[in-house]
Order: structure tokens, then C-alpha cells, then sequence
């Protein structure tokens, strides 16, 4: 058993690390002052264009993505580069063209895409020129279970006609996201799992109505695109929007949630780090009772179980990377299910003693704190709730003792 990274992956960590302490963490201040300072709009900050040029051109880029598309890694080779832009999470991962929800949609382009929405649409995602959304998740039904939603994709000759309401549509805020995924049903009648089908909506397509977008625990996150609640009135795309085939959906969110899972946790350990960081520092600058808080017992024993925690976190979500990489995402099922329950609520865990550490300053807008604890407790319900993972593993863990009885 190997725990060191390979060399290729130590050498885009050390150059990966360079590029945030060089670029981005100086980046952050202007970063946030271009977000306050004008908050009518839904355009990412500009500061960025300049940070993902220079992402670009040292080598950056696509980080995610494995094949010739991207860069060509693995999943346990990209673990710990994921977790170095979760430390600024607001910014690193959209430098380096490896933001939510275009890495998702890169990925079902990638795998599902003709050659013809490929050059349209996953070229320029892949170049940064454009941004994207994904449309899944409905109000009026419980999204947990996706085969629940509501939306439709009729087809009418050589068109689809697509009516329903979306709300959470991930990135759709960003006015340079130009095409969106969106998820309905092409098929009532038809097995549960296969009523389903995902189709390209560009966003200037007639008939999108975007409502409002939606706050997160107060914040709007309008720095990656914001959440977007649209209503699709007669939406008339062409039959080559569809992606892969009728009924097709279900089988496609699938596939895009798997990568999706981990690597929002990935990033969520690096959050975890940096939160640490900054627990120690304000414990160790702060005085209370006669002496630092970092002399405190109840303080001690926080840094120590969030670094026991991390440490824990980590191993599981690397054992993941792994299997994803030797026995494919359907092999890996179990443990993707398992870090996606483990890590959001343990990084939660820790960023709450970050907060209290902070005091009123962890709940304000002076530190990321609050903000990176909002992320975080989202997590336990995007990509699938934690009683969702939680009765499908346990299913899996009975089965395995019982060999199916009941």
C-alpha cells in the first residue's frame, strides 16, 4: 500500500500552491470588493479572466477532466488539487476552469455529446469562453427522488417543446451562461427510470423566464452564477438538443452526480484545512481569562479533533478516488455514498468551532467563515440528501449479511 502521490501529482501541487499564494489568495480582497460593489449584476467578478489567464498559462486548466479533453489525470491524482482550490473556494476553482456546474456538464458532454454539441457547446466551455447551468430540481415536487420532476419535453416534429418550473438551476444567474442542461420527461407511461431525458436549452432560447435567484442562508452566491428559479413557457429547442436519447436522463444524472459527489468533497476538506488555519491563528491572537485562547483546554481539544477529522476525511475520500479509478464509479458506489455523508457533515463540525473561535466575527462578513459554513451544510442535501446515501448504503450493508433476506 502506496501513500505518497505520484510525481506528476506532486508536481502540479507545488504549482498548483504557487499559483494561490502567488495569484489568488491576494486576489481575494479586490475579488469581494468587486462582488459588494455591484451587486445589480450576476457577472462574475472581472478579476477573474486575468487569474484564469495566468491558470492557463501555467498549466492549469481542466484539471478535472480526464482523456485528451482535460488534463488528463485520474481521480486520485486530481484528490488533492481539488482540495488545494476549496481553500478559496470562491475563486480557485472557477481560475482553473474546474467550477460547479460546468464540470459537470463538460463531463456529460464529454461522455454523452454528439460531435456537433461538442464543438457548439463543450468547446467553449472547455476554452473558459462561456459558463453554464444545470436544471434539475423542481419546487413542486420532492427532488430527492428525481424521478419525480414535473418538467416536459414533448416532441412536435423536428423540434422539443419544453414547459414546466425549475428552481436551484445551478449557474443559470451568470448572464455568460449560455447554454443550460435541463432534465424533464419525455415520457410518462413509460418504467420508472426511463420516463427521463436531459436536452440543451441556450439561454437566449424564447420562452426562459428566469424569476428570481435564490439565496442560500442569506447568501446569493452570485460570484459562481447563483441559483436560478425559471419558469420554461413553450420552450422550442431543436430534436438535436437531446442528449443521448429518450430516457436517457436518469441514467445521465447519474453518471454526472458520481464525479460530482467527490469532488465536491475534495474541495470541502480544503475548506476544512483553511478553516483550521484561521481557528488557530484568531485562537492564538485572542486572549481570554488571562491567557491565549490557544492555552484553553476546550480550544485545544477542537484543533485536535478537527485535525484527527480531516485526516479521517481525507483517507476515505482518497480510498474513493481509487476504486473510482480501478473499478469504475458503479464499483465505487458505496464509498462515494459514504464520503458524501461523512465529509459535509464533518466539515460542518469544524467550521462551527471556526465560528465559535471567531465569535461574532465568524457570523459577519469580516472573515469567510459564515459564508464557507452556508456551503457546507448545503452540500448535505445537494447531489442527493444524507438520507438518501444513508438508505441506499444500508441496503447495500444488509444485503451484503443476509445475501438479500429480509
Amino acid at each position: 500500500m502506496e501513500f505518497a502521490y505520484d510525481q506528476r501529482t506532486r508536481q502540479l501541487i507545488d504549482e498548483l500552491t504557487a499559483f494561490m499564494e502567488e495569484h489568488v489568495y491576494p486576489a481575494e480582497p479586490l475579488f469581494w470588493e468587486q462582488v459588494e460593489s455591484d451587486r445589480d449584476s450576476w457577472a462574475q467578478p472581472p478579476v477573474l479572466e486575468g487569474l484564469k489567464t495566468e491558470a492557463r498559462r501555467r498549466g492549469l486548466w481542466n484539471l478535472f477532466l480526464p482523456g485528451d479533453e482535460g488534463a488528463g489525470l485520474t481521480n486520485l491524482q486530481y484528490a488533492p488539487l481539488a482540495e488545494i482550490t476549496g481553500r478559496s473556494l470562491h475563486i480557485a476553482p472557477v481560475a482553473t476552469n474546474c467550477a460547479a456546474p460546468d464540470t459537470g456538464n463538460m463531463e456529460v458532454l464529454s461522455q454523452f455529446g454528439t460531435e456537433e454539441q461538442k464543438s457548439q457547446w463543450l468547446k467553449p466551455l472547455l476554452e473558459g469562453e462561456i459558463r453554464s447551468a444545470f436544471a434539475m430540481t423542481e419546487p413542486g415536487v420532492a427532488s430527492s427522488d428525481a424521478t419525480t420532476i414535473e418538467t416536459s419535453i414533448v416532441r412536435d416534429g423536428t423540434d422539443y417543446v419544453i414547459n414546466g418550473r425549475k428552481w436551484f438551476a445551478s449557474g443559470a444567474m451568470n448572464p455568460n451562461a449560455k447554454i443550460m442542461i435541463v432534465m424533464g420527461k419525455t415520457d410518462p407511461e413509460a418504467s420508472r427510470h426511463r420516463q427521463q431525458s436531459m436536452i440543451l436549452v441556450p439561454r437566449d432560447t424564447p420562452g426562459l423566464e428566469f424569476v428570481r435567484g435564490l439565496r442560500v442562508f442569506g447568501y446569493d452566491d452570485r460570484d459562481h452564477g447563483g441559483h436560478a428559479e425559471i419558469v420554461f413557457h413553450d420552450v422550442r429547442v431543436p430534436a438535436t438538443n437531446l442528449l443521448a436519447g429518450e430516457g436517457e436522463g436518469f441514467a445521465i444524472a447519474q453518471a454526472r452526480l458520481g464525479p460530482g459527489r467527490i469532488h465536491h468533497c475534495m474541495r470541502a476538506i480544503g475548506i476544512a484545512e483553511r478553516g483550521l488555519e484561521l481557528m488557530v491563528r484568531r485562537a492564538a491572537d485572542r486572549v481570554a481569562f488571562g491567557k491565549p485562547l490557544t492555552d484553553q483546554g476546550v480550544i485545544r481539544d477542537w484543533i485536535a479533533e478537527s485535525r484527527v477529522r480531516i485526516e479521517q476525511l481525507r483517507l476515505l475520500v482518497l480510498k474513493t478516488a481509487w476504486l473510482m479509478d480501478t473499478v469504475g464509479n458503479k464499483g465505487a458506489h458505496s464509498e462515494i455514498q459514504a464520503i458524501k455523508i461523512a465529509t459535509p457533515r464533518t466539515v460542518e463540525w469544524i467550521l462551527d468551532k471556526v465560528v465559535q473561535t471567531h465569535g461574532g466575527g465568524g457570523v459577519s462578513q469580516e472573515f469567510p467563515v459564515a459564508e464557507w459554513f452556508a456551503q457546507v451544510r448545503t452540500l448535505r442535501f445537494a447531489d442527493g440528501p444524507d438520507e438518501v446515501h444513508k438508505n441506499s448504503l444500508a441496503k447495500r450493508e444488509i444485503a451484503a449479511v443476509t445475501g438479500g433476506r429480509r
